[in-house]
């Protein structure tokens, strides 16, 4: 049987995962790989309780986190990680983001469109998707726009240390490398931001307090590293997802266009459909039962988000980009009570979604607006790349020029 199982290592699974997800959740819902050193989960209901059961901690970030960005919110747990969380949450979420971060989002949209509205022909990927969400988080932390490159270099390092599941050693030192030299950039700025506070996020979590406790210049440091990788890189493949799948059906974009509110709808169905993080880690305290096997105290699991997220014991015809589907909560699809597994489930529920959200909700309509004809640049065919997290390599689409 182990001859048959595939191999989410292979150049086949990286060319299209969900035939593999397929056999897996079928055939190997639990599933050793030897290479990795990891458990794998597949179905839904496996997936959903790795994120919700407090047995699975999250200790394997010792290892795959500390190492890029120093000791994060993710690794902490009980009133360690409540404290954290209260210190942050509040920024990403009601008259904060609104009042705040709101404007910040449509301005780097608008500049951004501005750069490519007559032109006619654009990628959504290089041009808009890529460079849109690390501007915003830029922009909210109250940091240098100018070093843009150097923050786009940091977060794709970050990001591919994250998912090196080879274990190739040239990415783990391009990773400890970046944590250095981010270190370097940004607690001089810290420091000078205790002293000098603005209206900014940067300024928002050095003076958060909550019972005495306040966030140290490491803390902060470590919380805009992850800020920058995790919002980075998720948005922009989200946000570039949403749009390949519209484009490549017509007749739900057409619906979209008309019909505004339907954005949240091609979202949640888009985080579904093509997540763009397609597997996190956790670590069990004890051995537990999942699956029909055992996994061991101590050892790493790997919990398939895209594989549970076309679990047909889950979803009606789950192989369909459906944004009218009747079984996916839209409701509730950017809360800890979402119906998909995109944000993941449970305490470390992403902090960031309602900003992903806005973020998306804001250039959506943005784009629509710009580009009212938009459609795929004629014989061009969306691919995804990636492994750990997924999306379009590039989408280039022609719109009649403003």
């Amino acid at each position: 049987m182990g001859s048959e199982i595939p191999d989410i290592l292979s150049a086949e699974f990286a060319e299209n995962p969900y035939p593999a997800y397929q056999v897996l959740r079928d055939e190997a819902p639990l599933h050793h790989h030897e290479a990795m050193q990891s458990y794998i989960v597949a179905r839904y209901e496996d997936v959903e309780r790795v994120f919700k059961d407090q047995v699975f901690t999250t200790a394997n970030y010792d290892w795959q986190l500390e190492p890029v960005h120093g000791k994060t919110i993710l690794q902490l747990s009980g009133r360690d990680h409540s404290v954290r969380r209260a210190l942050v949450a509040p920024a990403f979420r009601g008259s904060e983001l609104e009042e705040k971060f709101l404007p910040v989002i449509e301005k780097n949209a608008s500049e951004l469109i501005d750069a490519f509205r007559s032109d006619g022909t654009v990628d959504l990927v290089s041009q808009f998707a890529n460079r849109f969400p690390i501007n915003v988080i830029v922009d909210m932390l109250g940091l240098d726009k100018s070093d843009h490159a150097r923050f786009q270099k940091w977060y794709t390092s970050i990001i591919a240390f994250l998912g090196n599941l080879s274990q190739d050693p040239q990415v783990a030192e391009d990773g400890v490398r970046t944590k250095e030299e981010f270190a370097e950039y940004m607690l001089p700025i810290i420091r000078d931001r205790r002293s000098n506070l603005g209206d900014d996020l940067l300024s928002t979590l050095v003076t958060a307090e909550i019972d005495g406790e306040t966030m140290s210049d490491e803390d902060v440091k470590a919380f805009c590293s992850l800020l920058l990788a995790a919002g980075g890189e998720t948005t922009d493949k989200a946000l570039a997802s949403m749009f390949a799948l519209l484009l490549q059906h017509p007749e739900q974009l057409a619906a979209v266009r008309e019909d505004r509110s339907l954005i949240d709808r091609a979202f949640a169905e888009s985080l579904r459909f093509h997540p763009p993080v397609h597997m996190i880690m956790r670590q069990p305290s004890e051995d537990v039962e999942i699956a029909g096997g055992v996994i061991p105290a101590g050892s790493t699991v790997t919990a398939l988000i895209g594989a549970a997220n076309r679990d047909e014991r889950r979803y009606k015809n789950p192989d369909a980009f459906d944004i009218f589907r009747d079984d996916l909560n839209v409701t509730s699809a950017f809360s800890a009570a979402a119906n998909h597994l995109a944000f993941a489930l449970g305490r470390h529920f992403c902090v960031g979604a309602l900003l992903a959200k806005a973020e998306v909700e804001v250039a959506a309509n943005m784009l629509l607006d710009a580009m009212p004809d938009m459609k795929l640049e004629d014989g061009f065919a969306p691919a995804e790349k990636g492994v750990f997290t997924r999306g379009p390599a590039e989408l280039r689409v022609n719109f009649t020029p403003a």
